[in-house]
C-alpha cells in the first residue's frame, strides 16, 4: 500500500509562498506531538474528547466532529493537532480521547503492514478484525485524502479522460511523476492493474501538481484534498479498479465513551462529506487561512448539522 509521505514539509514549502502543496501530511509518519492529549485513562463519562493528528486537514475534521456532537448537547472536548498516529492512537485505545477523525486505508496500514486490502469494504471488513476491542471504526465517508493520478483538465477532455483505466490508450507517450519511491512501488502495480507503461518516471516530490500544470509531466500522484488541484485547474482520475488502497475518512471511537448519540451523529456527518467538499474546505484552511472552527461551523450550518 502507497500511503501519504512527506507532505509536512511540502505543507511548510508552500505555506511560504503563500499557497498550499496537500491537503494532509502523512499520518503514519515518526512526529514529536505539539500538544499532549492527556495524563492518561479515561476521560470523564460525561465529556467526549476530540483528538486530531498533528496536520491541517485532521485538525478541520476534528472540529467538525466537535462542534457537531455540540449541537447534540454533548460536552464535548477538543484537543487538536496532537501528533502521529503513533501517539495518538494509544491515546484512543486507552480511553484518553472518544473520537478521532482517521483514515482507513492508512489506518490498516498502520494496525497490519501485511494488508492486502484495497476496497473500502475490503479496507473497512479487515480493520474490524484488526483493530484492538477497545476502539470502533464507525461507517466511513466518501471523501478520500488518498493517492490519485492527476492531470490538467484541458488534458483530460483533449484525451477523454476519466478514469486511471483511460491512460492506457495513451500512456506510452506520458511523463508521470511522483514522490521519489514512486516509480519503485507502483510500476508493476499499475501494469498489472490497468496495463500503464508510462514513457518516464520522473521524482518531481512536492512539486508534482506544478509540473502536471506547466507541462513538464503530463500525470503525477497528488493526493485528492490537495488544494493545489483548485489552483491548477486539475482533475483527479477516477481510480475504477483499485490500484490504490482506499483511504476514506472515518470516525475511530473509543467504545466505552462513544454512546449511540456519538456514533449516529458521527454519521450523519460522515454521510455529507465528499472528497470534491473536501477539497473546497482544505482550500479555506490551507490556501485562503481562514480559521478550521470557523470553516467546520459554516460546513456544518450548510450541510444541516447544527
Amino acid at each position: 500500500m502507497y500511503v501519504k509521505r512527506a507532505l509536512v514539509t511540502a505543507l511548510a514549502a508552500v505555506f511560504a509562498l503563500s499557497a498550499c502543496g496537500g491537503g494532509g501530511s502523512d499520518p503514519l509518519a515518526q512526529a514529536t506531538p505539539s500538544a499532549p492529549a492527556t495524563s492518561g485513562g479515561s476521560a470523564a463519562a460525561s465529556t467526549v474528547v476530540v483528538g486530531s493528528f498533528n496536520f491541517p486537514e485532521s485538525v478541520l475534521l476534528g472540529s467538525i466532529y466537535a462542534q457537531a456532537l455540540q449541537a447534540k448537547g454533548l460536552t464535548v472536548e477538543e484537543k487538536p493537532n496532537i501528533g502521529s498516529r503513533e501517539v495518538v492512537f494509544d491515546q484512543i485505545k486507552s480511553g484518553g480521547l472518544t473520537v478521532l477523525p482517521e483514515y482507513v486505508g492508512s489506518l490498516l496500514a498502520f494496525v497490519d503492514p501485511a494488508a492486502t486490502a484495497k476496497s473500502t469494504d475490503d479496507v473497512v471488513a479487515a480493520l474490524k478484525t484488526k483493530l484492538p476491542p477497545e476502539v470502533e471504526i464507525l461507517t466511513p465517508a466518501a471523501a478520500q485524502d488518498g493517492n490519485s493520478l492527476t492531470v490538467t483538465k484541458a488534458f483530460a477532455a483533449e484525451k477523454s479522460l476519466t478514469t486511471i483505466e483511460d491512460l492506457a490508450k495513451i500512456s506510452k507517450d506520458l511523463v508521470v511523476g511522483g514522490p521519489p519511491e514512486f516509480k519503485e512501488r507502483q510500476e508493476e502495480n499499475f501494469k498489472n492493474t490497468y496495463g500503464l507503461e508510462f514513457k518516464s518516471w520522473e521524482p518531481t516530490a512536492e512539486t508534482t501538481a506544478d509540473a502536471i500544470k506547466s507541462g513538464t509531466i503530463q500525470v503525477g500522484n497528488v493526493f485528492t484534498t490537495d488544494p493545489k488541484i483548485l489552483l491548477n485547474d486539475l482533475v483527479s482520475l477516477q481510480d475504477n479498479k483499485n490500484a490504490f488502497a482506499a483511504d476514506n475518512i472515518a470516525p475511530l471511537v473509543f467504545k466505552s465513551g462513544a454512546d449511540d448519540t456519538v456514533k449516529t451523529t458521527l454519521d450523519a456527518v460522515s454521510a455529507k462529506l465528499t472528497t470534491e467538499g473536501l477539497l473546497q474546505l482544505m482550500k479555506q484552511v490551507a490556501v485562503d487561512k481562514a480559521d478550521p472552527p470557523v470553516v467546520a461551523k459554516d460546513w456544518l450550518t450548510q450541510n444541516g448539522l447544527l
